[in-house]
């Protein structure tokens, strides 16, 4: 096979990379706020329930959740096989939720109670104050971890090929099968690339919000 076959072969599963990348994002930060909030209520029952799951999740390889929400319902309950791209998206959501909700969660109670305080006294309501004082704030304590996050999600996406989603480390496995090795350092490339450019948009966003101080 020669460089540009591998080439167009490897960008075909970057795309999937990229779209289990993102599909991931766009479920998992909404849903990590929403934890977040469950593991702040004042609602006992509830925060010990969200806090637990997060716990297990937090505390299980992101690998195991990915076979489990593939094998387990139809193995139990004898449903049928999620699809194979649906099941790792349902995984590594879940996953990720659970670790941005921390990282909410800290930037949240990171603000000090004065700047509530304040929003009380100029007669705003709690979710005035929340998404005018306190959100932009938060944004800019929790962007270097959450970098953190996003970045080694890059990398996780790796994982998907578990249950033989056919993504960028996939294809470059399948070439070993005609004995080339090379086409797996060469995703390398493809990674460091993709990482580079987010460590580029952090660093921007990062001083795009350098003059909230807390």
């Amino acid at each position: 096979m020669d460089f540009i076959t591998i080439t167009l072969k490897l960008l075909q599963g970057f795309l999937t990379t990229c779209e289990i990348f993102a599909l991931t994002l766009v479920s998992a930060l909404p849903l990590g706020l929403l934890i977040a909030f469950g593991s702040m209520s004042k609602f006992k029952p509830l925060k010990i329930f969200v806090r637990c799951i997060v716990w297990i999740i937090r505390g299980t390889p992101l690998m195991l959740q990915v076979i489990i929400i593939y094998y387990v319902p139809g193995l139990l309950f004898h449903l049928p096989l999620l699809p194979r791209f649906i099941a790792v998206l349902v995984a590594f959501s879940i996953n990720y939720a659970c670790y941005f909700s921390e990282i909410y969660r800290s930037g949240i109670e990171a603000i000090p109670k004065g700047q509530y305080e304040a929003g009380k006294v100029l007669g705003m309501t709690k979710t005035q104050i929340f998404f005018k004082i306190i959100i932009l704030q938060v944004i800019k304590n929790i962007i270097p971890p959450m970098s953190n996050e996003i970045i080694t999600l890059v990398k996780d996406t790796s994982l998907a090929r578990v249950i033989m989603v056919a993504e960028i480390l996939k294809y470059a496995e399948d070439f070993t099968a005609y004995g080339l090795i090379w086409p797996l350092f060469y995703t390398g490339i493809f990674y460091l690339l993709f990482v580079g450019i987010l460590t580029l948009v952090f660093g921007w966003l990062e001083k795009k919000l350098s003059y909230y101080k807390v």
